[in-house]
């Protein structure tokens, strides 16, 4: 076999929900447990056998993924990563057939298709020997949810002897299944066939360019989960495999702090040595964190469980930071307190003030608001936010470039 993958990385009309962060970095290489979102994927598909190429396909300016291709490249330098950008948003089937010349190149008989906002273990190779024992076109990577936010996620009903999906339903009005996409996906590459239905069905969907290749019409796009997996259930060509491992969808900007601590303790499981640990004369570490080298931790100190740090953060005497995670550059004075919070590249939060969020209960949640008003959640601060010493911060999203020389609670500071 010799697959190839794609991650679909989107592009800058979208990810508003991740904002304040997104606006200075967008959201696929955003830093949780000290990499991008998308090394992640990247490291489980390094451990697929004989995959050697990964697209990512979106349509953010080529200079975005410059950067983190070459680093990519010293990282893995037996995979060929590359990035090609649509012409337009073209939907999450409409990019892959654009670029179907790239991707058949070489002659592959799988390909692997990823979401760019989903995190989990990415049991990759197990869901590609699932896929070897049956004849369907796709296998689809699921996982159970609890029942009451099932309808927000794309629902599966499947056959439990044989993981034959019978029926597929994205975001349901009523109640389905709690067996959910994960947005990872494995198809044979015959699935361009059934794009190409799929695309003739859109009436108007599809022009021809001056080279005789199809170009999609502006406002028009063909949709992975909408247009094509039901047709795929409805012929049965469509399985399941079905994770038992941790899945979380990374929508909003709290999002990405439960995200941090889930791998965060994979990696504790997985490579220990990659975290802080706890030395005579260091701060003190509970849990699992992460600390950049460039990092300065004051030894009376306390970080973690759950703690990102980033290159060139300052972190002072008596602080405490849990369940965080804390920028580029940010610099916290001593007596700081921050929980369950963002704090965003070159901020400064001063003596004895308190940066403070509430974790969402709600799994999988992507609620900013309800009814008008801020819901209790992880409390991010934007670039450059200055907290004034003695100031506490509580369940905010702030903008960027703010100078906070008063408590608040519940805000959305502009």
């Amino acid at each position: 076999m010799n697959p190839k993958a794609i991650i679909l990385v989107g592009g800058p009309s979208r990810g508003t929900r991740f904002r304040p962060l997104s606006l200075n970095v967008p959201k696929p290489l955003f830093p949780v447990a000290g990499k991008p979102i998308i090394s992640h994927h990247i490291a489980a598909l390094s451990k697929v056998e004989d995959l050697k190429e990964i697209l990512l396909i979106g349509f953010f300016e080529d200079s975005v993924f410059s950067s983190f291709l070459q680093d990519a490249a010293r990282e893995y330098p037996n995979l060929h990563i590359r990035y090609l950008r649509e012409y337009q948003s073209l939907g999450t089937a409409g990019g892959l057939y654009h670029f179907r010349d790239e991707i058949l190149r070489g002659n592959p008989d799988q390909v692997f298709v990823l979401h760019a906002d989903v995190a989990c273990t990415f049991p990759l190779v197990a869901m590609k020997k699932a896929h070897e024992g049956h004849r369907g076109l796709c296998t689809i990577l699921g996982t159970r949810v609890p029942r009451d936010s099932a309808n927000n996620f794309g629902c599966l009903v499947a056959k439990p002897d044989t993981n034959e999906v019978l029926h597929y339903v994205e975001k349901p009005e009523t109640f389905i299944s709690n067996l959910i996409s994960c947005g990872v996906y494995l198809f044979d590459c015959a699935i361009f066939d059934e794009i190409r239905k799929s695309l003739e069905n859109k009436k108007g969907n599809v022009e021809t360019d001056i080279y005789g290749r199809e170009v999609f019409q502006d406002g028009n796009k063909l949709r992975l989960e909408q247009d094509l997996l039901r047709p795929l259930a409805q012929s049965r060509k469509l399985f399941v495999y079905e994770t038992k491992d941790f899945w979380r969808q990374i929508k909003t900007a709290g999002s990405a702090v439960p995200v941090n601590g889930l791998y965060l303790e994979q990696l504790l499981q997985a490579s220990p040595e990659k975290l802080a640990k706890n030395t005579p004369g260091g701060p003190e570490i509970v849990g699992a964190v992460y600390i950049h080298p460039t990092a300065q931790i004051d030894p009376q100190a306390k970080l973690g469980p759950n703690v990102s740090i980033g290159p060139n953060v300052s972190i002072g005497k008596g602080a405490r930071v849990r369940d965080s995670i804390v920028l580029d550059n940010v610099d916290v004075k001593q007596n700081a307190c921050i929980l369950h919070a963002i704090i965003g590249w070159n901020s400064k939060i001063g003596c004895w003030s308190r940066v403070e969020g509430t974790p969402s209960a709600a799994h999988n949640s992507t609620a900013v608001t309800k009814s008008g008003l801020k819901i209790q959640s992880i409390t991010i601060l934007g670039k450059e936010v200055s907290v004034k010493d003695e100031t506490i911060i509580r369940n905010c999203i702030v903008l960027p470039h703010k100078d906070l020389k008063s408590s608040c609670e519940n805000e959305i500071v502009m």
